[in-house]
């Protein structure tokens, strides 16, 4: 990844009708960056990847791609390529002709062309599967076709509009690593929408969030989880615990309250409340556990089911208990900083 721009989106708005989708988004992508744009059904993400894509055009702003101002291209002009959740590979064709039909479209001759999508199998696992049909694979072969499809003729940018979404939960946390892997190989910009948080967490370089039209933070993983700047971005990534006091707003990771026995003192330093325990949850790896404190917040305390927890306060749906944590771990909101 370097640090020059890929896609440089400045001041883009966009109406259906009535209806704002996009507010004066501004948005810079780097060269060879895993981007995703994250955010609930109705945010924009979409609407977005399909200006990028030359799909949709802005009603004001400009889109400029390695520095060339696209807003006004045609798509099949731009230097992108999108992979849609339906693959939309044709049948009747086996796998290598399904990636080579873009070149051949082009102009590209036969041998060169077998050999790009022969090149673009191997890039995505593939190099056995060239006289398959696609009734004969499996989702996430399909879904390698259609990548190998898409990065064949060698775009600049690949555009995915939630490619993973008709996969099951198990092949689709297989994808995930696969995808980054690909992404890495090959060396383009992978820009990803999805609405799936975990999926977001577990490829990208970089995230977006969005939420009715607007960016409410862009940051890695780790920032965005861990320094949530709005209560929307605290509630939307993960789990948060969003609770006011002094004043202040202030989010709460639950894997970072203790859970301790009613009367227990809590660690010098710390803040504690007391609470009634409303249910347990076991999880496997995890025990989730809902408590009402006796301010009238209702939080979430997430505790590992690990060898270590052995000594750990027992608890049922009824107990008494105190949640304590360290001042350092509940984190302001951004509406809340001066």
């Amino acid at each position: 990844m370097s640090n020059q721009s890929a896609i440089d989106i400045r001041g883009v708005a966009k109406s259906f009708g009535p209806t704002t989708v996009l507010h004066d988004i501004n948005l810079e992508v780097l060269d060879g960056e895993f981007f995703t744009m994250l955010g609930p059904s109705g945010s924009g993400k979409t609407t977005l990847l399909r200006m990028i894509a030359g799909f949709e055009t802005p009603d004001r702003g400009e889109i400029l791609l390695h520095g060339d101002d696209v807003t006004q291209r045609p798509a099949h002009l731009r230097p992108v390529n999108t992979v849609f959740q339906d693959y939309a590979l044709f049948p009747h064709m086996d796998v290598v002709t399904n990636v080579e039909y873009g070149l051949r479209v082009a102009g590209v001759k036969r041998g060169e062309r077998r050999e790009r999508a022969n090149a673009a199998l191997a890039m995505v696992r593939l190099e056995g599967f060239s006289e398959r049909r696609p009734a004969q694979l499996s989702g996430g072969q399909r879904q390698r076709v259609a990548l190998a499809r898409a990065i064949v003729n060698e775009p600049s940018v690949l555009l995915l509009d939630e490619p993973l979404g008709a996969l099951d939960l198990k092949l689709r946390q297989e994808m995930q690593t696969e995808l980054k892997a690909i992404q890495r190989r090959i060396g383009i910009t992978f820009v990803y929408v999805t609405h799936d948080q975990e999926e977001a967490m577990a490829m990208s370089d970089r995230i977006a969030i969005m939420n009715k039209g607007v960016i409410e933070q862009v940051g890695t993983p780790r920032e965005i989880y861990e320094l949530p700047s709005t209560a929307f971005v605290a509630s939307f990534i993960g789990t948060s615990n969003v609770i006011v006091r002094n004043g202040r707003t202030q989010s709460l990771r639950p894997e970072r309250l203790r859970l301790l026995g009613a009367g227990s003192e809590a660690p010098e330093g710390s803040n504690a409340e007391s609470g009634t325990v409303t249910d347990v949850i076991y999880l496997g790896m995890m025990t989730r556990i809902y408590v009402h404190l006796d301010s009238a917040d209702d939080i979430v305390v997430v505790r590992t089911n690990d060898d270590n927890a052995g000594g750990a306060t027992a608890v049922e749906t009824g107990s008494h208990v105190v949640v304590a944590w360290r001042p350092e771990d509940a984190f302001a909101l951004a509406s809340e900083l001066v």
